[in-house]
């Protein structure tokens, strides 16, 4: 009889049934289901896009595998999308999966994203909320489920009262002694076990919220609420008797008694509407978090998931707890940490020690994790990040259908995954590729041409312990926003191939300058695009031809010479490069000497990197005559007046590890840089250009040491402390050991000539005046 009375306080005119839910919540889920089952509803009403209809169906496939989302896009504009994400316990899921399966008549009710999707993309759009689920950032929390925003003002200003519409669920959880709107939802619903009498306090306490706060200024909030209760009057008169209607908690009163019809006609006549496509798309638990942006956002959907099969299985508060603490142990277990079944009995009473001493039926994921942190982690936070993304969020992608409707370029890239055995995975996982197999190859070409499209589903990196140039690694991971990057590329073809082909061809047209068109040209040869390459080769001869910046001239080789080294092991045609690299070469060593004259300390750093960026490109190529004219070039600007000393510097170092000059020749330099004629700041960035990177020559080479010791020494007191910052800039660029072990030889004393044969003939005064200049040159005493 309670049960019946409290019934009506959620029923409306003519049979309406609202259940006001939590957007992905095990126990909303939970009592939804049951509460559907005890009504035995003619219709289901759920709160989404109308635009799914013709997809909604696939939801009861037996292939479609939670987390996953609807994905409503502009076929003219694809990146301008949105999301609806549902995991195996969102209440939504469970009412449409259970009228699907029940033969009974389904439909979402939502404000149609033909119309919502229908304005600009610029301000207008900016300033309404975003959609559950929006593919772009949310520019404001969404009004359900989200934490107070805090908004940071001037302090010179009056800060702005707070939106009371930000948070709804933090003023009821204040009114009962909650910290946040989380925690008390989480408790009083989620946590619980399954009731259809809780979507009756539900409503009340909704009902008196919006009653409370003032009207709020949101015309397409109030647009929505008018179009779900035009699509409530249309099942009415259809003559549907029991109408279930799902929605977010925050609209349940808006719904339950249905004012005149023609004031919400008025508030929807007139709206722009665009032609938008449906789909479904994998999705992770990841990306239903909170923190990632997304407004209806969870913090733990792995803990969620974990209540949902769990409590469902009639498993009381106690199991809950020790299965979660078991899956906890099995997880340290499998990183090799200790964790018994001692630990988990402990860790089980301490939690709900927690939850009596705080006046909770049961103990939430808050006291789960206190008492894991306490018993199994020994108080370290360190094993609870681990606990934290493998468990209470989740590692889980979704599945759907293959029969679901996707765009050529998805389609293909299907096949490729299948045929490669390459499946898309949320966990990263590493790809150790050896090019020399035909399967490793093509799996590196299409990573390659997925990343020219813009869909980063793999990272490279460097291999390390690796010999030959036949290995690859990569780490991919799969993000379900690729599907909307993948059918904004759909418009460069309608496979892989063919558009990665198109796009690279229509980006040589774009390039700004030859860096970037070199740099397009290395990743067309990797991604193995033999159609694109006769445009783009035709294109940087073009652009090489007209170039007339070093700077650019020598930021365009190292693509080219990467090319040249490794396009044969990789099975592509690179030697019509070759042209092209030898006349780089050649223009770069005639104007490099003309270029590095009169550069200023930013110049000449930019500098010193370009050069350093063309030696190793010289030494990949291995070809005797580039590299003897790159070394010609760098011994004249070597020995050039004018050149700025950090490249002076750096071009000795160079010639001295290619064995072009002798340890006898750079210390000849070295003094001459370092004489008393010689401007103290230019000496130092000689030292810089010289040093930077290494300091194993200085340990390993007497000569060089006791030139620069010698300089150092006989600096004036005021000239060495303003020059301390420039060379400490140099010695920290050293590894520790390498300078611990310079700071033991200047204790030790230099192997110097034997100029001093008598213990009369040693200055004592003047050891004990070098030994803290070289200590804080070194960085092992303070500058003061």
């Amino acid at each position: 009889m309670a049960e019946a009375d409290a019934a009506k306080t959620r029923t409306g005119n003519n049979g309406v049934h609202v259940f006001g839910i939590r957007h992905h919540g095990p126990g909303s889920a939970r009592s939804l289901h049951r509460a559907l089952e005890e009504l035995r509803p003619d219709v289901i009403l759920v709160e989404g896009p109308p635009d799914a209809a013709e997809v909604l169906p696939l939801l009861a496939h037996a292939e479609m595998q939670p987390p996953v989302a609807l994905l409503i896009y502009r076929p003219d504009e694809p990146r301008r999308a949105v999301y609806y994400p549902f995991a195996g316990f969102s209440p939504e899921w469970q009412a449409i999966h259970y009228g699907l399966t029940g033969g009974i008549p389904v439909r979402f009710m939502d404000l149609p994203q033909a119309h919502r999707l229908a304005g600009p993309a610029g301000e207008e759009a900016a300033e309404a909320p975003p959609p559950e689920g929006s593919a772009e950032p949310p520019a404001e929390p969404s009004t359900e489920d989200a934490p107070p925003a805090e908004a940071a003002s001037p302090a010179d200003e009056e800060p702005s009262a707070p939106d009371p519409w930000a948070d709804p669920l933090g003023w009821l959880a204040q009114a009962a002694g909650y910290s946040d709107g989380e925690r008390w939802w989480d408790h009083l619903v989620e946590s619980r076990r399954d009731s259809a009498a809780v979507f009756d306090a539900i409503l009340e306490g909704m009902t008196a919220l919006r009653a409370a706060l003032p009207p709020r200024d949101d015309r397409e909030e109030a647009q929505r609420e008018a179009y779900m209760r035009q699509t409530i009057r249309a099942a009415q008169r259809e003559g549907y008797a029991r109408i279930a209607v799902v929605c977010g908690a925050l609209h349940a009163p808006a719904l339950v008694d249905l004012p005149p019809a023609k004031a919400d006609a008025a508030l929807l006549a007139g709206l722009p509407k665009v032609k938008v496509a449906a789909t479904w798309v994998p999705w992770t638990h990841g990306r239903l978090l909170m923190a990632g942006g997304y407004g209806a956002g969870i913090e733990s959907p792995g803990w969620y998931e974990h209540l949902w099969q769990t409590g469902g299985n009639g498993a009381t508060s106690e199991q809950v707890a020790v299965r979660w603490m078991t899956r906890v142990a099995r997880l340290l277990r499998d990183e090799d940490l200790d964790a018994s079944a001692a630990h988990v009995i402990e860790a089980v009473r301490l939690a709900h020690a927690l939850a009596a001493l705080r006046d909770r039926p049961v103990p939430g994921l808050p006291e789960l994790n206190e008492a894991t942190r306490t018993v199994l982690c020994f108080g370290d936070d360190l094993p609870m990040g681990l606990i934290h993304d493998k468990l209470i969020v989740g590692e889980r992608l979704g599945a759907v259908p293959d029969d679901t409707p996707v765009v050529p370029l998805q389609a293909d890239l299907q096949r490729e995954q299948r045929r490669l055995r390459l499946p898309a995975e949320a966990t990263q996982r590493q790809l150790d590729l050896d090019l020399r197999k035909p399967v490793d190859l093509d799996r590196s070409r299409l990573l390659h041409r997925l990343a020219l499209l813009g869909v980063p589903w793999g990272r490279l990196n460097r291999v390390a312990g690796k010999k030959g140039t036949f290995h690859e690694l990569w780490q991919t991971q799969w993000d379900p926003a690729f599907a909307v990057a993948l059918i904004a590329a759909g418009i460069w073809g309608n496979t892989i191939l063919d558009a990665a082909t198109a796009f690279a061809r229509a980006a040589a047209d774009r390039a700004p300058d030859l860096p970037a068109l070199t740099s397009l040209v290395e990743q067309a040869l990797l991604a193995h695009l033999p159609d694109a390459m006769a445009h783009l080769m035709e294109r940087l001869q073009a652009e090489a031809a007209r170039a007339s910046d070093v700077a650019h001239l020598m930021a365009a080789l190292p693509p080219l010479a990467s090319v040249l080294r490794y396009g044969n092991v990789r099975g592509t045609g690179a030697g019509m490069v070759g042209t092209v690299v030898d006349g780089l070469v050649a223009r770069i060593c005639i104007g490099l000497p003309g270029a590095c004259a009169s550069l200023n300390d930013e110049a000449a750093d930019a500098m010193f990197g370009h050069i350093m960026e063309v030696q190793g490109a010289v030494a990949l190529l291995q070809n005797p005559d580039q590299r003897a004219a790159w070394q010609d070039t760098l011994r004249r600007l070597a020995d050039q007046a004018g050149v700025h000393g950090l490249v002076a510097g750096r071009c000795c170092r160079i010639l001295l590890d290619a064995e072009a000059l002798s340890a006898e020749d750079v210390a000849q330099r070295l003094g001459l840089a370092l004489s008393r004629a010689a401007n103290p700041p230019a000496a130092a960035a000689w030292v810089e250009g010289f040093l930077r990177g290494s300091g194993l020559l200085l340990l390993h080479d007497e000569a060089l040491w006791q030139v620069l010791d010698t300089w150092v020494t006989n600096l004036p007191a005021d000239t060495f402390t303003a020059l301390l910052p420039l060379l400490r800039r140099t010695f920290a660029t050293f590894p520790a050991a390498e300078r611990r072990k310079m700071g033991e030889k200047v204790r030790s004393g230099p192997a110097r000539p034997a100029v001093a044969t008598t213990a009369e003939d040693f200055d004592a005064a003047r050891a004990e005046t070098v030994l803290p200049l070289v200590a804080r040159l070194l960085g092992l005493a303070p500058a003061g």
